[in-house]
């Protein structure tokens, strides 16, 4: 089996010479390395890299821009690596839909080299068997607006009770803008796990609140759900809905502690059917894995509506085939398509 072949982009050459150093020392993984842009396009145009990783923060180059014309050129799974400042977690998320196949916090602080290099590791293995081309697809249609599929006015949606919940795994960022900006701003609860890595979650929460008609929040612990907002779990986290009296409550725990150890879009959605029953709509998109199966089948039992995000445009087909192999998903749809299947049943 061939190496897997990783560039390494950064402006420091203490950080190239401790990635490659590291990286190198990984079973099966070769390493190049890159300062700036024209030294990463003189390597990429040689067509022999299978991942990028890019720094985020690099003062001469503008890594954002540098990812998007490699996406709509010639696309190549990118990890986009984040120091811990504000500006760097942002453009790091602003890369997941640019076409980013995940971020990573760069060694420093808190992150250890040992555990950035183990995560950064299992991402590049990940990231090297992607459809990287559904990658840059899903990037084009948002960039072009073609996801659009709401249209004018829709009829104000009965609440009535109702809950939405969604997870997602790899891809899940691109797949939660295209839902979340095409839902209307008096939808019911909207309940989110996404896998992202830990500091994440907010900075994307932010920015799809800029995006979107709905209101999009981190959830926090013992807040009651209300119509109009989506409550993106924390990174790390695990999320329930709970009834208390006439409210809505959600509880927020490590993922480890929540649900004995299950995956977190299965313990959401079982809360969110035990809660809401029939009122529940479960949406499983795209990632690897069988997280969100079992608690479909729970929303399904329990007399709700479940979605799942098509193959076609997921990038990995996991979590989805997982929950068809259960009998669990009610209608399987185009991502674009989803938000008017969510809208209708609630006319």
């Amino acid at each position: 089996m061939n190496d897997i072949r990783v560039l390494v982009v950064d402006d420091s050459a203490a950080v190239r010479a401790m990635l490659s150093r590291e990286l190198s020392a990984c079973e099966g993984i070769t390493v190049s390395a890159a300062g700036n842009r024209n030294e990463a396009e003189a390597v990429l145009a040689e067509g022999c890299i299978d991942v990028v990783t890019l720094d985020m923060g690099m003062p001469y180059m503008d890594s954002l821009s540098f990812l998007a014309g490699l996406m709509e050129k010639e696309p190549v799974p990118v990890i986009a690596m984040s120091s811990p400042g504000a500006q760097d977690r942002e453009a790091a998320v602003e890369a997941l839909a640019l076409g980013a196949a995940g971020v990573v916090h760069k060694p420093g602080g808190p992150y250890s080299v040992g555990d950035v290099i183990r995560e950064l590791e299992g991402m590049i293995r990940e990231a090297a068997g992607l459809p990287v081309r559904k990658l840059a697809a899903a990037a084009r249609r948002l960039r072009d607006g073609a996801a659009a599929v709401m249209k004018g006015r829709m009829p104000p949606v009965q609440v009535n009770g109702r809950i939405i919940t969604a997870g997602a795994g790899e891809g899940g960022a691109a797949a939660f803008e295209e839902l979340f900006m095409h839902l209307p701003p008096d939808i019911p609860p909207v309940l989110a796990v996404i896998h992202m890595a830990e500091d994440f979650t907010g900075v994307f929460a932010e920015r799809l609140d800029r995006m979107c008609t709905v209101r999009v929040k981190q959830a926090e612990d013992g807040e009651a759900v209300k119509a109009g907002t989506v409550y993106l779990a924390p990174g790390g986290c695990g999320m329930q809905v709970v009834q208390q009296g006439t409210r809505r409550v959600l509880r927020i725990s490590a993922a480890q502690k929540m649900g004995g150890g299950k995956a977190p879009a299965d313990v959401l959605f079982g809360s969110a059917a035990a809660a809401a029953g029939s009122r529940c709509t479960a949406v499983l998109l795209t990632g690897a894995g069988s997280d969100g199966a079992q608690g479909m089948k729970a929303v399904r039992d329990a007399g709700g509506f479940t979605i799942a995000q098509d193959e076609e445009s997921s990038l990995v087909f996991d979590m989805p085939r997982h929950a068809l192999s259960l009998g669990a998903v009610s209608q399987l749809s185009p991502i674009s398509s989803i938000p008017l299947l969510i809208t209708e049943r609630l006319i």
